[in-house]
């Protein structure tokens, strides 16, 4: 049987990512670290304004309707064939473009 000797400092334990370290020897707890300090109040941040007048809301929408596009052509199974030539498009072409409508992404 081990008695506890109160002189003796408790050997010190890992921290739980979720508990403050505490020194053992004094029961203090250090001060937080930058990370813990920064305040996480997004709400408050100013929007860029100058990033926000430099979006291309047309490219956006081509961007977004080919996305469209590509939902249905799925949807209807021809996803993966060529819209002009009616050859399948190849497995690489449609991983580097998901929106290729044709073997030749520069095509459509």
């Amino acid at each position: 049987m081990q008695v506890n000797d109160p002189s003796v400092p408790e050997p010190s334990k890992p921290a739980a990512d979720s508990e403050a370290s505490v020194d053992h020897a004094t029961h203090e707890v250090p001060a937080p670290t930058a990370v813990e300090t920064i305040p996480h109040d997004l709400a408050s941040a100013e929007p860029d304004i100058d990033k926000a007048d430099s979006l291309d809301l047309d490219a956006i929408e081509r961007d977004l309707n080919d996305v469209q596009t590509a939902l249905e052509r799925l949807n209807d199974g021809n996803y993966w064939t060529d819209e002009i030539t009616g050859e399948p498009i190849a497995d690489d072409v449609l991983a580097a473009h998901p929106t290729a409508r044709t073997a030749t992404p520069t095509l459509g």
